[in-house]
């Protein structure tokens, strides 16, 4: 079952779906999974549903939304910052929990890409947050960005699109507008796996944003909560380093799952399959259905 849900979160109405799975634990009341989209994007037709859904199927009850400055949630379109999405997740927790058919302490976080270093920050600072999956996610901006641009005329054509984002917004108080693909580069082939709500335009601001976002300072602050970094091994999008990284600096439990023969979208068709199989082993060991099971 589905059900189209509106919360606040510093005064924005934002837009989401809660998926609730036909059978219910001995309690009446279900473990929950806060389900966080990607980089502009959307929470539906996107990596998230396609989590909301699995996570439906294994017996969680699954809530995806709309970040502020996306899809149908309010906000100035792509005016997206990274702790305004840390804010975001934290409201929506608080709402998720006041739902009378949730377990308030069973309500864990998943996200992809950017997503899921939204998820790794906000569980870092917010230990109402049960556990954590992230899915090819990424804990160092700068690190990130330069894994991204990794040629010396890729990076100062980068750095130069902020310093120049910060001159027009010092001379004019607008945002300067860039590609997404100029923060983000994806491959041709690899784009069809966007939401086709995600939006193409940036403001610099949004860059320049998570290039100074660290979820790695946080990420130790997790334990003893379960934590899982699931990435693609030969990500052609977000570095797999990152991922390493975090796996480094985390506390226990923490798990980190490398895929072999695909890149970034792990619950891509081809690839679902044993990705499920995988990410339900780990909940089944660390964060099942049955508490105390």
């Amino acid at each position: 079952m589905q059900e189209k849900l509106t919360f606040s979160s510093d005064g924005l109405k934002l837009s989401g779906v809660l998926h609730l799975p036909d059978r219910r634990p001995a309690t009446g009341r279900l473990p929950a999974f806060l389900v966080l989209h990607g980089f502009v994007g959307s929470k539906d037709e996107s990596h998230a549903e396609i989590q909301a859904r699995m996570l439906e199927d294994m017996g969680y009850a699954a809530f995806r939304f709309d970040m502020r400055c996306c899809g149908e949630s309010e906000g100035e379109r792509g005016q997206v910052r990274c702790f305004d999405q840390v804010a975001d997740t934290k409201n929506a927790l608080t709402f998720l929990a006041g739902r009378a058919e949730i377990d308030p302490l069973r309500i864990g976080v998943i996200g992809h890409s950017f997503g899921a270093a939204v998820s790794l920050y906000t569980a870092g600072v917010d230990a109402r947050i049960a556990c954590v999956i992230s899915s090819c996610g990424w804990g160092h901006g700068e690190r990130k960005f330069r894994g991204q641009h990794p040629t010396p005329e890729a990076w100062a054509k980068f750095t130069g699109l902020l310093e120049k984002g910060r001159q027009h917004k010092r001379e004019t108080g607008k945002s300067l507008w860039m590609s997404r693909f100029d923060a983000v580069p994806i491959p041709d082939a690899l784009r069809k796996n966007l939401s086709p709500q995600a939006l193409m335009e940036i403001p610099t601001e949004t860059a320049q944003s998570m290039y100074d976002f660290r979820a790695e300072d946080v990420v130790a602050n997790i334990a003893p909560r379960p934590l899982l970094l699931l990435h693609t091994a030969d990500d052609s999008i977000t570095p797999s380093e990152q991922s390493l990284r975090l796996f480094e600096k985390a506390g226990q439990p923490t798990e980190l799952m490398l895929i072999t023969g695909t890149s970034h979208f792990p619950l891509a068709p081809a690839d679902a399959p044993r990705t499920k199989l995988m990410i339900k082993g780990w909940l089944d060991k660390f964060f099942p259905v049955a508490s105390g099971a």
